[in-house]
């Protein structure tokens, strides 16, 4: 028999119940143990869709109040002394780690939190120090839900971050110069020990998530595997069997970590990413070794092809015998949507052409009884599919012949501004009369109740479109009005107006389609409703002019004009499997040029154009698909910003500093400033800058805009102090490290009047 299995489903619920509870405990509206009995709730519901999908092995423990890696922090005593010295109770200080805790007389900043791999989701850095110790939890989360689980009759497989990996995602504390792999000996005692426990609770197989093996590993974090998993593997019965899951690449270039997984039960594969892997694992495996075949898409809403999955389960099992074969999830389902059932406004066409989570959940089971029972034990479901799969591949949807003729007509010199940056920032700096140690923001304001009110109202058609622009005004003026009391030099208008950054453009460009319910958890309680693309992308008429160019009107200092890069657009929606993204990068990039060279007729001379995605969108491993993706990824971006006159400046904004492996690609963005999120990574990160000799400007993100916690103006003064080491005053702009949409007003107006103070002394003692 060939079983099913799902790595890990979404957290959320189908109408964002968690995030709803999650912020109600926030905001003191309900107690911890409401918010405790929504967890326990949402658990149950998730095993009982699994259950009656039919999959056979239910994951327990994906389930997460914020994040998984977080999880791992506190089940192995991995807490900073600092959070464990203001005695909060546990789930409070876990959210302290995760966002920051400012409440009560305790004043803790959030641990870093950065990308998980290529993904749009985030994790919490694990944060370690010399003399570093670990001990399990007395009250261990993954045995509890396992228990929870098997008291509401349904047997799970716990999943659990494997060691090499929490230690090789994580970092040094400040301070401190420890190399997290090599506490590897002090944190395994820790998995026995958990091992053990879920063995006695009756758990007889655990996955142990390794999704390193897709990097390219330093010899220090290979060589780990080796005692980690020989410890593991020796426990032999007093031990759950065990499947180290990778996923989102390859790992083909880690086989000589296989060794140490010899006496495992087996191993999980990302054949959806990279298929051509499979005949290489399979001759990797041990005898008796079970292939664990990720065939569903974790990662993406497409439906799958059953045709073209069960050729590749068939080469499994032709190797291997039915015994050893595991249909599955690539990767856990946390990336994608909860479910389709909820969506009642898809065109029907293209409605067919999708799968969420719960729809994903039976694509597993379905696959896994027709490699076990045969085609015709699912005949129809088979027979819906290849209907379903005939009708995207000959939509009209998905092919616009003026589209490919503009693209067709692209030349090399459209990509390059007119003159080189010295030339640009002398006229610039003339035309804007920017200041040494400019102020600015990334973009958006809070979007308060109101505003969210008011969308509502003009998307169900109670407002008419007059009264919905002149609140939209009436929200700019606000803006600009606290901006001017600040004395920030380079304003914003806020974007009132924009839902997302990314559904907000998808919204006005022919190619998309927009879902309502389908929300994937970014972090903690943020939510993000990706659009997707289905076919050719082009721009109808302008996206942003009409709110820029009021704001421009009545504002004092310059105004920026804000877009979302095309690359961003790209992995920030659900992208087309069925061409190429460069291609479709590059149709982004056509029309967002269209609307910077609008917004410049329009007095808008300072443009943004945010590309915090560039980063997350870089292939795992070095080599030449990485070279490729830059190649297309900074094309795209030049394409849509070179436009432009000389004396209008260019900005964008990246997420994360981690941008040391491919610097000479955001060099050759030649944006005029770049703006970082930096504010929780150590300053010597800069130190690139000074290496490159990097000519133009950066604003490397004074504070962290992910937590309500507000910075005082000496910790800005102290983080200006720092990145002066590595940056020039003349290069320095002073902005908070990303937009500020997620916050109140009562926690950004303190945050920018001490950001601004803290830049004015910095100006004071920079007068020339």
């Amino acid at each position: 028999m060939v079983q099913s299995s799902v790595l890990g489903f979404p957290r959320m619920g189908a109408l964002r119940d968690l995030k709803k509870a999650t912020e109600a405990y926030w905001a003191d509206k309900i107690s911890q143990a409401d918010l405790l009995a929504e967890g326990k709730r949402l658990r149950a519901a998730h095993w009982k869709i699994q259950k009656d999908a039919g999959v056979d092995i239910i994951p327990s423990n994906d389930f997460s109040y914020y994040d998984q890696v977080l999880d791992h922090i506190q089940l192995f005593g991995a807490v900073p002394e600092r959070y464990t010295a203001q005695k909060l109770s546990p789930l409070d200080e876990y959210f302290a780690l995760g966002r920051g805790h400012q409440k009560g007389g305790v004043d803790v900043p959030s641990l870093e939190m950065v990308k998980w791999f290529d993904s749009n989701y985030h994790y919490t850095k694990p944060t370690v120090t010399e003399g570093q110790t670990f001990t399990l939890a007395k009250d261990p989360k993954p045995v509890r839900e396992f228990l929870e689980a098997k008291e509401a009759g349904i047997h799970t497989r716990p999943v659990i971050l494997g060691p090499v990996s929490f230690l090789a995602l994580g970092k040094a504390d400040r301070g401190s110069s420890v190399d997290p792999i090599s506490l590897i000996g002090k944190l395994v005692p820790v998995y026995v020990e958990l091992l053990k426990a879920l063995k006695a609770a009756g758990a007889d197989n655990v996955q142990i998530d390794e999704p390193v093996l897709v990097f390219d590993l330093r010899p220090e974090v290979k060589a780990a595997f080796k005692p980690a998993y020989e410890t593991i593997g020796s426990l032999g019965a007093a031990a759950p069997e065990i499947i180290v899951a990778t996923y989102f690449g390859d790992i083909v270039h880690n086989f000589d970590v296989l060794p140490a997984f010899a006496n495992l039960k087996g191993l999980h594969v990302d054949l959806v990413r990279n298929p051509e892997q499979l005949e290489p694992v399979i001759k990797q495996l041990g005898p008796k070794q079970v292939l664990s075949a990720g065939v569903v898409d974790g990662r993406n809403i497409w439906k799958n092809d059953f045709k073209k999955t069960l050729d590749i389960l068939n080469t499994a099992i032709s190797a291997l015998g039915k015994e050893r074969v595991i249909v599955a999830t690539s990767s856990s389902l946390l990336h994608v949507p909860h479910t389709l059932a909820n969506e009642k406004k898809l065109p029907e066409e293209v409605y067919q052409w999708f799968s969420f989570a719960v729809e994903k959940v039976r694509e597993v089971a379905v696959l896994a009884k027709a490699v076990t029972e045969g085609t015709a034990s699912v005949q129809s479901e088979l027979d819906a599919n290849a209907a379903a799969i005939k009708s995207r591949t000959e939509s009209q949807r998905t092919n616009d012949p003026k589209v490919k003729e503009r693209q067709s007509k692209v030349t090399p010199e459209m990509h390059n501004r007119k003159s080189a940056f010295d030339s640009r920032y002398a006229q610039q700096k003339k035309h804007l009369s920017i200041p040494i140690f400019p102020t600015t923001t990334i973009g958006s304001f809070p979007q308060t109740q109101e505003i969210r009110i008011q969308r509502n109202k003009f998307t169900k058609g109670e407002i008419t479109q007059e009264q919905y622009d002149a609140f939209i005004r009436s929200e700019i003026d606000k803006c600009i009005q606290i901006q001017d009391e600040l004395g920030l030099d380079v304003y914003v208008h806020g974007e009132p107006e924009r839902n997302d950054m990314v559904q907000y453009f998808g919204e006005r460009l022919e190619g998309y389609v927009f879902t309502t319910h389908a929300w994937v958890q970014s972090y903690g309680s943020r939510c993000v409703r990706p659009p997707i693309i289905v076919g050719d992308i082009s721009r109808p008429a302008a996206m942003t002019v009409k709110e820029s160019k009021y704001a421009a009107s009545v504002s004092k200092k310059p105004m920026k004009g804000m877009l979302t890069g095309p690359v961003t657009c790209l992995r920030w929606s659900f992208p087309r499997v069925d061409v190429h993204q460069s291609v479709q990068a590059q149709q982004l990039a056509l029309a967002l040029r269209d609307e910077v060279i609008d917004l410049e007729k329009n007095g808008i001379y300072v443009i943004q154009v945010d590309e915090p995605a560039l980063r997350e969108g870089l292939p795992l491993r070095s080599g030449k698909e990485r070279d490729a993706y830059l190649k297309w990824a900074v094309d795209s971006f030049k394409l849509s910003t070179a436009g432009v006159e000389d004396s209008t400046q260019i900005h964008s904004h990246f997420c994360y500093s981690e941008f040391q492996d491919f610097f000479h690609a955001i060099a050759a963005l030649d944006a005029d400033v770049l703006s970082i999120e930096n504010s929780k990574s150590d300053a010597k990160l800069l130190k690139v800058f000074i290496d490159e000799a990097y000519p133009r400007h950066i604003g490397p993100g004074v504070y962290d805009i992910h937590t309500p916690r507000v910075p005082s103006e000496e910790e800005i003064k102290q983080r200006i102090s720092e990145m002066l080491q590595y940056l020039k005053p003349e290069q320095l702009w002073v902005n908070p490290d990303c937009g500020l949409k997620t916050r109140t007003w009562d926690q950004v107006k303190p945050a920018l009047t001490n950001m601004v103070n803290a830049a004015k002394a910095f100006r004071e003692q920079h007068k020339a």
